[in-house]
């Protein structure tokens, strides 16, 4: 086996800890001597041991010695003191002779200093294998560390000319299929928060919850947004009323939170206009360590987010069916290409076309 073969392996041992890990990233870590794997690892949940730690540990567990070892690591180990203990501390009292790492790890905290203890002790160390592949499956992470902001996907569904609703004033029409439903549920899964507008919650009652059999309780649940300026949120929607998910509500000033229950948060981001800017609103949940954020709208909050340029990918999904109503609320693909989206990818999924969109 080559290098790429073990970073790979490395790479899909990482994958096991989707959902679970973050805001921390997805790290694999793989053991290797005389051309063979010894052991494996991956960060499995928040708290529990990093990679690195969970291999070394496969190791001992089998009575496996990991003195001249190699480590492949999706990541470059940290090297400082969180709720585990520094991985490169660990890789050295292992003995691994050389560290072959994925990707650098960008996070102000690191910064290379895994690399300098490693070397410092005379273990070689190699960077860049796989380099993409790894960045890419902690994208939402790399995305934070460098703009300390979370990566938006934005989500949005019409029938076959555009039109994204029935006539206001009926109840939501669901027009989706079933396949294409359970999609919405697979990235509200991936996703740090789930942002909407107060309309669609006063429309809609949703739930911004993830369902659907693939739900662990190990799943750390995404955080539910609503941007409400003038506090119009009904108190006894599903958002404020049941504590499913932490509900933060980005108000314009001040409103009395008394009557608000435990998991409700308000964020008061001021506005002169009544419109709040949405490069604060990222910003603040960057700061909250948000670092996968799914706009799932209303219109206006698509567009909002779209015409500032701050869409990084989009899901369209366009069902064959026709609404009959009288409104004027379409989306128009138009408008992904206008903000600099690019069509990457279009599927079939039951009835509907789900279009995939990405920044260039």
């Amino acid at each position: 086996m080559q290098d790429e073969d073990f970073m790979r392996r490395a790479i899909e041992l990482a994958e096991k800890g989707r959902f679970s890990v973050r805001p921390n990233p997805l790290v694999g870590c793989v053991l290797v001597r005389d051309g063979k794997i010894i052991a494996e690892g991956w960060h499995d949940h928040l708290g529990g041991l990093h990679a690195e730690q969970m291999a070394i540990a496969d190791a001992e567990s089998r009575g496996v010695e990991t003195q001249g070892s190699v480590a492949y690591v999706t990541l470059e180990p940290c090297n400082h003191f969180g709720r585990t203990p520094p991985c490169s501390e660990a890789l050295m009292w292992a003995g691994v002779k050389k560290v072959i790492i994925g990707v650098a790890d960008p996070n102000p905290t690191v910064r290379g200093g895994g690399v300098e203890a490693l070397s410092k002790e005379g273990i070689e160390i190699e960077i860049g294998v796989l380099e993409k592949e790894c960045h890419d499956q902690m994208s939402g992470f790399m995305h934070w560390c460098e703009h300390r902001r979370p990566q938006v996907l934005l989500k949005a569904a019409t029938d076959n000319n555009g039109r994204i609703d029935g006539d206001p004033g009926k109840p939501a029409v669901r027009f989706s299929s079933k396949e294409s439903l359970g999609l919405v549920h697979e990235i509200r899964r991936d996703s740090m928060a789930i942002i909407v507008g107060v309309n669609t919650v006063i429309r809609d009652n949703p739930r911004l919850t993830v369902r659907g059999e693939e739900k662990s309780t190990t799943d750390i649940t995404p955080k539910r947004v609503v941007i409400d300026p003038n506090n119009r949120i009904p108190m006894d929607c599903h958002l404020m009323a049941v504590p499913d998910a932490e509900t933060y509500l980005i108000n314009a000033k001040k409103y009395d939170s008394s009557n608000d229950r435990d998991h409700v948060n308000r964020i008061v981001l001021p506005s002169e206009n009544g419109e709040i800017d949405v490069e604060k609103i990222l910003d603040c949940l960057g700061d909250l360590e948000v670092q996968t954020l799914l706009v799932e709208g209303g219109l206006e909050t698509w567009k909002r987010f779209l015409e500032q340029k701050l869409v990084d990918s989009a899901h369209l999904c366009i069902s064959n069916i026709e609404l009959d109503a009288q409104n004027e609320d379409y989306f128009y693909k138009s408008y992904l290409e206008e903000a600099g989206l690019v069509l990457k990818e279009e599927i079939t999924l039951g009835n509907d076309i789900i279009t995939k969109w990405e920044r260039n």
